[in-house]
């Protein structure tokens, strides 16, 4: 769910346990008497007042959400207002005495065998599904958490697998670059060695010349 409308749902829990409550007094004033039934009556009117202003802020926070989720919320609204206003009438009539109540009383405090149709059985559903959506909610809740972890596990070993493709990508450069290092030292290697041979040819050229003048010389002196 979204958080937007969460203090409405506490409004509503608040709601739905007062108008249990306010349900189940109203059933017990039949078993009292005197003094007892008066006090009885005026607790439940404090409790129906209670009600009164919380379905009154629930009213006012609906109103401030946006329309597309403002307007299911005061649909809502209406039926609890609907719903505390038979409330109202349950305890007027149970205030009077009314002994044709009887069937009523006992369908409420859930002794009679259609016990979810009355009104606190059907606001026990309402309860029970509130608390059912709320958990609902906070295991979404659990696995956008668990999921928002993932996602950044995700992004970390993303950004693990970049750096170590720049690693990567820097160790095969300096590579070509060491490449291209080897392949000048061997050209220059390959000239050195050009100069050396046509050094010797040169330095035997001479040697060879100057044997053959010694050779010369000597003859010529012999002759």
């Amino acid at each position: 769910m979204d958080d937007a409308t969460a203090l409405f749902r506490q409004y509503e829990t608040d709601y739905c346990n007062k108008s249990t409550d306010i349900s189940r007094k109203v059933t017990s004033i039949a078993s009292l008497t005197g003094e007892l039934r008066r006090k009885k009556v005026s607790e439940i009117e404090a409790d129906v007042r209670e009600a009164d202003n919380v379905i009154k802020r629930m009213d006012m926070e609906a109103r401030s959400l946006a329309p597309d989720k403002g307007r299911p919320l005061l649909n809502k609204v209406r039926e609890y207002k609907a719903d505390l206003t038979s409330l109202r009438e349950q305890l007027k009539q149970a205030a009077a005495g009314g002994g044709s109540e009887d069937a009523a009383a006992r369908a409420e405090l859930g002794l009679g065998d259609n016990y979810y149709s009355t009104s606190a059985g059907q606001r026990d559903r309402m309860l029970a599904a509130t608390e059912r959506m709320q958990k609902t909610s906070d295991r979404l809740q659990v696995g956008k958490q668990q999921l928002a972890e993932t996602e950044e596990l995700g992004v970390t070993i993303l950004q693990d697998l970049a750096r170590q493709r720049e690693t990567i990508t820097h160790a095969r450069d300096t590579l070509h670059g060491a490449d291209d290092n080897i392949s000048k030292a061997r050209k220059v290697l390959g000239v050195m060695s050009k100069r050396i041979v046509q050094n010797k040819i040169i330095m035997f050229g001479i040697v060879a010349f100057l044997l053959a003048a010694i050779f010369l010389i000597i003859y010529v002196k012999l002759k």
